[in-house]
């Protein structure tokens, strides 16, 4: 998701997919670097503990563009770690300051920026319809050149009404908003909302690559795109857990609250 996309799509995005990872003697097998550690949180600290203000900072307030519900703040409530070695970001029901929702935004924007590479967390996800968790980047060039132009890599994307499906998309001059460049991910049987699945995406100068429990799903090359390949300068790492919104509509009384994003880790590496 991103701050200014107006998403206007709320039908059904794909059919369940299920891939496999490319076998050992396939010569279209991607070539995999050697991707080694520069930054990582592993949410180890105190119960209601905020997240380290070394690598994380907060947007504070509501509607990003895309009608979402909630308030986000910076509070306990609605962004803190379990004691457990996991980040939770909680939406609640409550009134306030004019919304009926709150919850939490939270990026590295100014701490922490790379361009390529390979930017994965292992996520379990709320359930419901209305809810919005995302894992993306943003491109930190977005407040001289604005969005679309900065880029957006959208890691996963989920409906809490489709506990079985999640989508990776990039956004672009050319590709934004419902014409986003995506694909979706299913499990048959399995659902993200009752166990941790790692997202990932691995970036480089021509490439951007999509994974769920590094399987392979999605491939996407500057050949590929109806508009400019904007992927080539520092992006930063934004979290969320957005109430409701184009692209998923209001909640329901199936809806309960409060409802967390429990991150278990967050890891970003650099190819050698």
């Amino acid at each position: 998701m991103n701050t200014f996309k107006n998403i206007i799509s709320m039908f059904f995005v794909g059919a369940l997919i299920i891939l496999t990872v490319p076998s050992c003697d396939n010569s279209n097998e991607p070539e995999i670097p050697n991707w080694q550690l520069v930054w990582q949180d592993e949410f180890e600290g105190t119960a209601g503990e905020l997240p380290d203000s070394l690598k994380w900072t907060y947007d504070i307030g509501t509607d990003w563009g895309n009608a979402q519900l909630e308030y986000d703040t910076d509070r306990p409530e609605n962004v803190s770690l379990d004691g457990s070695g996991n980040l939770l970001i909680t939406a609640r029901k409550e009134s306030y300051l004019g919304r009926s929702f709150t919850s939490a935004r939270i990026k590295t924007q100014g701490l922490f920026e790379q361009t390529y590479g390979r930017f994965e967390a292992r996520i379990k996800m709320p359930w419901g319809p209305g809810l919005w968790p995302a894992f993306w980047l943003l491109g930190s060039n977005v407040e001289t050149v604005d969005w679309p132009e900065c880029g957006e890599i959208d890691i996963m994307e989920y409906r809490g009404q489709q506990p079985n499906l999640i989508h990776g998309t990039i956004h672009g001059p050319g590709y934004s908003g419902g014409n986003g460049i995506t694909k979706s991910f299913g499990f048959e049987k399995d659902r993200f909302d009752v166990d941790f699945h790692l997202f990932a995406a691995e970036w480089g100068k021509d490439y951007i690559r999509f994974y769920v429990d590094d399987i392979l799903y999605q491939e996407i090359r500057p050949d590929d795109l109806t508009g400019q390949w904007v992927f080539d300068h520092p992006f930063y790492i934004i979290l969320n857990l957005a109430v409701g919104g184009n692209y998923v509509g209001f909640p329901t009384s199936q809806t309960s609250f409060p409802q967390s994003m429990i991150v278990d880790y967050v890891r970003v590496y650099k190819g050698s």
